[in-house]
């Protein structure tokens, strides 16, 4: 819990903060509910999820016979509480060998994504990692990967900058059964979610990765930077139109004001967030918790002291 109420401290003192802020002692009206639904979508909760919970607040003060606006702070935490599911565990397990596809845009925070997820994995799963640098189209994201692959004590497969990306993961995925690891992460190119080209290339990468290992790619995680608001949803969308997205891991919450696109992620799109990132350490990636995040996004007792 401590990690979450420290890594969303920007988001709990800026628009959720303006929220607690608003829900004071004053009496419930018609600008109450406006002012409240005005700044839910302004933190990025979704159209849709934004409306569920005013239904759901709306519902609540009536059967309550909620008076004042400080009577909606624990209903709004429940109703936002209520929008968000629990991921399902990951589907990395019960075979020789599993595969995690990554996918996301450049910027998104995907390569160091990869290697905290490794390290999380190898280290506190107890699983044999090993990692493939898919992304043959940028150098430094080759290179950014093994020296974080040295860093974590990940073995990473690459090859030259230019190469095939499915030949790369051909190789990776042999190596891979051959020193009997448990999972093997795959790197893709992050260009833009627009280019029919990427969309040929994830098709080319998921054939050939299910022609080594059964039923592969096991999970395609998606990698949302979560400062990029409404734009994530977007390219969540997009991504989901190319490939099966099976859930998504949210990076950068740590920096952004807002943190409400989480709300949206799962909620609009019903995708399972697996995994946000909280901070710049390898360490800072942690498993998604419905009922911590909600709480960070609130002051708690001491905090209003």
């Amino acid at each position: 819990m401590g990690i979450f109420r420290s890594g969303m401290s920007k988001t709990r003192t800026s628009f959720f903060g303006r929220i607690a802020q608003m829900l004071g002692s004053n009496q419930i009206d018609d600008d109450t509910w406006d002012d409240l639904e005005a700044l839910l979508i302004q933190a990025d909760v979704g159209v849709k999820t934004t409306a569920d919970v005013m239904k759901e607040l709306r519902n609540r003060a009536a059967r309550e016979n909620m008076k004042r606006a400080d009577q909606l702070h624990l209903a709004l935490r429940d109703a936002l509480l209520s929008t968000l599911k629990d991921p399902p565990v990951l589907n990395v397990s019960g075979r020789p060998l599993s595969i995690i596809l990554i996918v996301g845009v450049n910027g998104s925070g995907k390569t160091t994504t990869i290697a905290k997820l490794a390290n999380r994995l190898n280290n506190i799963n107890q699983r044999k990692v090993m990692v493939a640098a898919g992304d043959t189209f940028r150098a430094a994201a080759i290179e950014q990967l093994q020296t974080w692959g040295e860093r974590v004590n990940v073995p990473v497969i690459a090859n030259k900058p230019g190469s095939d990306p499915a030949a790369v993961v051909y190789d990776a995925t042999v190596a891979a059964k051959a020193r009997n690891r448990d999972i093997l992460i795959v790197d893709t190119a992050g260009r833009l979610h627009t280019n029919y080209n990427l969309m040929e290339e994830l098709a080319k990468i998921k054939a050939v990765s299910g022609r080594v290992v059964e039923g592969a790619p096991h999970e395609v995680l998606l990698v949302l930077d979560g400062t990029s608001g409404q734009n994530a949803l977007t390219q969540a969308e997009k991504f989901r139109e190319m490939v099966d997205v099976t859930g998504v891991i949210v990076t950068k919450l740590d920096s952004t004001a807002k943190g409400g696109m989480v709300f949206a992620i799962n909620h609009d799109l019903g995708l399972p967030v697996h995994y946000i990132g909280l901070g710049e350490r390898v360490g800072d990636l942690v498993p998604f918790r419905p009922d911590f995040f909600v709480d960070s996004l609130f002051e708690d007792e001491d905090e209003k002291k």
